[in-house]
């Protein structure tokens, strides 16, 4: 699991590649909370087009950066979803509670 953040104009960018599952989960949402305390973005976008796999842990990683944003009065969006990522955010009607651009 690799991750690169930008930061620009009140919106938080993490980039995520690799596989997300239960193994690395804990540690990048550690690190996006800690990139949106330095931060304090209005916006957090979780950039999904470098994973090549994403378990529920996945979900657990968009669903608590979503409450960290909340506590800051920000959002989170989760953009460009490859395939395998897609299915689980479907599966999982993750668009019914955020904003999940479409598939890369």
């Amino acid at each position: 699991m690799k991750y690169a953040a930008s930061y620009s104009g009140g919106r938080l960018t993490v980039y995520l590649s690799g596989e997300l599952d239960h193994h690395e989960a804990g540690g990048v949402i550690r690190t996006i909370n800690e990139l949106i305390d330095d931060n304090m973005p209005r916006e957090c976008a979780i950039d999904l087009s470098g994973l090549t796999f994403m378990d529920s842990s996945g979900i657990a990683v968009i669903i608590s950066t979503g409450k960290k944003m909340r506590t800051h009065g920000g959002i989170v969006l989760v953009e460009n979803a490859s395939e395998q990522p897609q299915k689980v955010l479907e599966a999982a009607g993750i668009g019914k509670l955020l904003a999940v651009s479409s598939i890369i």
